[in-house]
């Protein structure tokens, strides 16, 4: 096993060039650069490796901000057989360029339709499978399990028993929710959400990727769901000055009882002093009965280049990276979830929790910034700040968005 570290451009492309390729060998790129993911993916390759021994690994790993710059070049000018990117709109660039190839072959011969199926719409475009998912967390509403207990509180499973919880919390003088916005991403969860489960998974997916006007009359209804915890005060005051770490002693003080966000905050929670069982988890509210329930599901994968020259064992790969054990132990390391719905429940009562929900899940959405290019992520973040501070902007924002997408998805 080969590790060229934090490769890119002309470096990358020589080294690649420099090295020869041989049978029963495949090439993996990918930007597992941080500790964690970098001894999940050696663990991953060993385990590949000696399972297939007449195959080796030769990986090339990236830092992310080199990978991002370098992918598209590579894919292009000298593919490597397997490559790490990430599901839905993030994909689709890729896939319309020619430049992934079809797996649809490995779904079906493995039956990973079913055993994938949180995310098999998030692979899919023309009907075709394009890559292999292998790990996501979930994002819901984290809360105060004894502050909802103490003022008898039930968790809310619809829109309107939300606000009523959110109107009950503010009369005992608890602010509903906690956020911060300062680094902006925050807000696009809460639009995530709400587009989610006012409009669809595929509408979002379609405004996401520039097909829908933001002046949409169906754009506009989601900012008048926000309204209805905007405009009472159900969000804490100030919060455009502060990040997310931030948010989170308004939570572990009591002074706020909930926060829509990633599972990678409960240890930023129990870190500030709050103990496991103050703590509960509930998936978003239903807003529209008639929408199945598509989460907010951030999904790494890997592919298979379309000019990939082993593309028989990079198959071998795919299929070896699917299966249920080998997510287990992959996530077991990474402290995600397995997208494989076979794979070992987490012991983990939040994983286990966000398991059961994604594996059954309707769809996967991948957070605004990445279903979104970068410039109307930005733009769209900026807005929806902008709207949580001051609401009655509402139009004006929508109206620069739509010429910000205009401009974008040209």
């Amino acid at each position: 096993m080969t590790i060229l570290k934090n490769l890119s451009g002309f470096t990358f492309a020589f080294a690649l060039l420099a090295g020869t390729v041989q049978a029963g060998q495949i090439v993996l790129n990918s930007d597992q650069s941080d500790p964690v993911p970098k001894k999940a993916m050696e663990e991953l390759i060993a385990g590949f490796e000696k399972a297939n021994p007449d195959i080796t690994v030769k990986w090339n790993n990236f830092d992310h901000e080199g990978y991002k710059a370098a992918i598209r070049n590579f894919l292009t000018a000298d593919p490597p057989d397997v490559a790490a990117w990430y599901a839905g709109n993030r994909m689709a660039p890729f896939v319309d360029a020619g430049l992934f190839a079809d797996v649809t072959d490995v779904w079906e011969s493995n039956d990973l339709d079913h055993q994938l199926k949180s995310a098999a719409a998030s692979m899919t475009m023309d009907g075709k499978k394009w890559g292999v998912p292998y790990t996501y967390y979930q994002w819901g509403i984290y809360y105060r399990k004894d502050i909802f207990a103490e003022q008898g509180i039930t968790p809310p499973k619809t829109w309107d028993e939300l606000l009523t919880v959110c109107e009950k919390l503010k009369a005992a003088g608890i602010t509903p929710f906690t956020i911060g916005t300062k680094a902006l991403w925050p807000t696009g969860g809460w639009f995530d959400y709400l587009d989610l489960r006012v409009n669809g998974y595929e509408f979002h997916m379609d405004l996401t990727a520039g097909k829908v006007p933001y002046t949409d009359p169906r754009v506009k209804a989601v900012f008048d769901k926000w309204a209805e915890l905007v405009k009472p005060g159900y969000f804490i005051a100030n919060h455009a000055a502060i990040d997310w770490q931030d948010a989170v002693p308004q939570m572990v003080q009591g002074k706020a009882a909930m926060y829509l966000m990633g599972n990678f905050a409960v240890a930023t929670m129990e870190d500030g002093g709050l103990k496991e069982d103050q703590i509960g988890f509930l998936q978003f509210p239903s807003i529209n009965a008639d929408i199945p329930m598509a989460e907010e599901a951030p999904t790494d994968t890997f592919h298979i280049p379309a000019g990939a020259k082993n593309k028989e064992d990079a198959k071998k790969f795919l299929a070896y990276l699917a299966s249920p054990d080998v997510q287990t132990k992959v996530n077991e390391t990474l402290g995600q979830l397995p997208v494989n719905n076979k794979s070992k429940t987490p012991e983990d009562p939040f994983l286990k929790q966000g398991f059961e929900m994604l594996s059954n899940a309707y769809a996967l959405a991948q957070f605004y910034d990445r279903d979104a290019p970068a410039e109307m992520a930005k733009a769209g973040m900026e807005g929806f700040q902008e709207f949580m501070v001051k609401p009655d902007r509402v139009d004006q924002i929508l109206e620069r968005l739509e010429k910000i997408r205009g401009r974008v998805y040209k």
